[in-house]
């Protein structure tokens, strides 16, 4: 069953975010796009290198009116400590999430119920609060930050104009396409 279109539930969960501890709820989505980066657990192998590549693209997420949450089923504590103690990880400057009771995982469904962990999920949520783009990877297999903004703008310019789709690799201001009977068996 496709996660295309389903709007996220409500929630609130903490967080870890700047040197502090905040909240996030639905409402604080709603209005503006929102990558969910969910990853399995802090203090371990490929997760930092994925934090990491995101936060060297951070910048172009935000320039695109995104951002980005990253989620696992540690507590907001233990996203703290991992900060605290990590050099990769101490440079993240965007609100990294804890799911311990599991809420974000199950509703993404993502959550490995025997692990109690989240796989490597990664969710484009458009201003509506609806996912529009998503990509589960296997546990071992990280994931790459400039396609997943690739994937944000494509998303972005599909939603402003309806009547055109982006064609494979797709990078702002190139062609796209105009869906229409005369390019059917043309392409």
């Amino acid at each position: 069953m496709s996660l295309i279109n389903k709007e996220v539930g409500e929630f609130s969960v903490e967080g870890f975010h700047k040197g502090d501890f905040v909240e996030v709820s639905k409402k604080d989505i709603l209005g503006k796009w929102s990558v969910f980066f969910f990853y399995p657990a802090d203090f371990t192998f490929v997760c930092p290198t994925e934090l990491e590549d995101l936060q060297k693209n951070y910048k172009e997420f935000k320039e695109a009116g995104c951002e980005i949450y990253s989620v696992s089923t540690d507590t907001h504590f233990t996203h703290k400590a991992w900060h605290d103690h990590s050099e990769r990880i101490s440079k993240i400057e965007y609100p990294m999430l804890a799911d311990p009771t599991h809420v974000l995982s199950r509703d993404f469904e993502v959550y490995i119920e025997e692990n109690g962990l989240a796989e490597r999920g990664s969710f484009i949520i458009n201003p509506d609060g609806k996912i529009v783009s998503y990509e589960v990877n296997a546990g071992g297999v990280g994931r790459n930050a400039e396609e997943l903004l690739r994937k944000l703008r494509a998303c972005q310019f599909v939603h402003e104009h309806g009547d055109q789709v982006c064609p494979a690799k797709w990078q702002p201001g190139a062609e796209t396409l105009k869906p229409s009977l005369d390019l059917v068996g043309q392409l």
